[in-house]
């Protein structure tokens, strides 16, 4: 089997639209999260928060380079030009039908599932257009991707919920190191919009710290009282490492090993057992003992039910204290873009060996797993192994292990 590298990354999110804006900004001990005030207007929900992006096209985009395009894929395909520029892939690379595409998101564009339903409430089509599907299509970031650059091999859209970007980073480095591709675009992207919003608060699942939304949310706390939606997109290039060395690329990491399995169990509850099973996996799909591993980026929701059997699944796999914060203390939870957002912030800390702490972690909840909780400020760590974990409804648990070379 072939080793896998990543040799480009490229960011949208409320940290920064770039890589390097984004990993400067968690320098700040203070999250992106923000009151939203157009929630307001929806009767019956509570949550009034969220982290946005901030996001402006970019101007050499046309009409021509949108028109199939809702917020969710124009973020994969911002993400996505950085990422492919730093890597220095040429047309030719992109074109050769040895590079490929794996993307996810929860779902295509919410304004696109609102103009395609109007004509049952109007009763006509005006809002509809050839473009209204291909923009509102689960798989609408990466065939998107893959038309703009022109990607002949395989298109894997990875619709997976919370795990579509660390799915996709993982099917990317399997199809690679199995020779079946030779290049990867990989990663998720997500929108905020208000459906999302009402989805979780309707589950009681939302913090309601609306008059203070720089103190949550708060993952691994005890007084933690639920997630924060965010928006973003995150995209990694990952290559073979024989051919990223001949060729002379930047190798951020290699991608040492990846497991996702299923609980079988509940579609929203967590189950600890098949998630410790799966950090398992990935450990021994790297080739290593759990003792290699210096830190942990955990999916750190911080509502009650997915910190107690993160932290659990996590001591269990580990049997000691493994250093561990959560992303999304920063941003909120970007949904089928936390696992491609969390795995480029991850292997920028590991590279830069300074990992940010859970921010508004005061008091670990004494329910949680005994686990080494970075918190009150950053720490420095030179690490070879670093690990990302991301779990989401359906079952689906995902993790990652990155190494440092």
């Amino acid at each position: 089997m072939r080793r896998v590298v990543v040799t480009g990354m490229g960011l949208v999110s409320a940290l920064g639209n770039t890589v390097a804006s984004a990993l400067a900004r968690l320098d700040t001990p203070e999250n992106c999260v923000v009151n939203v005030p157009d929630l307001a207007r929806f009767k019956g929900l509570n949550a009034r928060l969220g982290s946005l992006a901030g996001f402006t096209r970019p101007a050499h985009w046309t009409r021509k380079t949108t028109r199939t395009m809702g917020p969710v894929a124009e973020y994969a395909l911002a993400a996505t030009e950085q990422a492919v520029a730093d890597a220095g892939l040429t047309a030719a690379e992109l074109e050769s039908g040895r590079t490929g595409v794996a993307y996810g998101s929860c779902s295509g564009s919410i304004g696109a599932h609102l103009d395609l339903f109007s004509m049952f409430f109007e009763n006509e089509l005006k809002n509809v257009t050839s473009g209204t599907y291909i923009k509102l299509m689960p798989q609408t970031t990466a065939c998107n991707l893959s038309v703009h650059f022109k990607t002949h091999g395989r298109l894997v859209p990875t619709c997976t919920a919370c795990t579509s970007g660390s799915l996709a980073v993982g099917t990317a480095f399997d199809l690679i190191r199995f020779g079946l591709q030779d290049v990867m675009i990989a990663g998720g992207a997500e929108e905020f919009s208000p459906t999302q919003v009402a989805i979780f608060d309707t589950l009681y699942a939302t913090s309601l710290r609306n008059d203070a939304p720089r103190a949550t949310p708060r993952p691994y706390d005890a007084a933690r009282d639920g997630l924060v939606v965010g928006e973003g997109a995150g995209t990694l290039i990952l290559e073979d490492y024989d051919r990223a060395v001949a060729r002379g690329a930047t190798i951020y990491a290699e991608v040492a090993g990846f497991c996702e399995n299923t609980d079988g169990t509940h579609v929203t509850n967590p189950n600890a057992a098949t998630m410790e099973a799966c950090l398992r996996g990935a450990l021994a799909c790297a080739g290593v003992d759990a003792g290699a591993i210096g830190y942990v980026n955990g999916h750190g929701t911080a509502t009650k039910a997915g910190d107690l059997a993160e932290t659990a699944a996590t001591r269990a796999a580990f049997g000691r204290a493994v250093p561990i914060s959560s992303t999304k203390s920063y941003i909120g939870h970007t949904l089928g873009a936390c696992g491609a957002i969390e795995a480029v912030v991850t292997i920028g800390m590991m590279r830069a060996g300074v990992f940010h702490p859970t921010l508004n972690l005061t008091a670990p909840d004494p329910a949680c797993a005994e686990l080494d909780y970075i918190a009150g400020g950053a720490r420095r760590a030179e690490v070879e192994f670093a690990m990302s974990n991301n779990f989401a409804f359906g079952g689906v648990n995902t993790s990652l292990v990155f190494r440092r070379i």
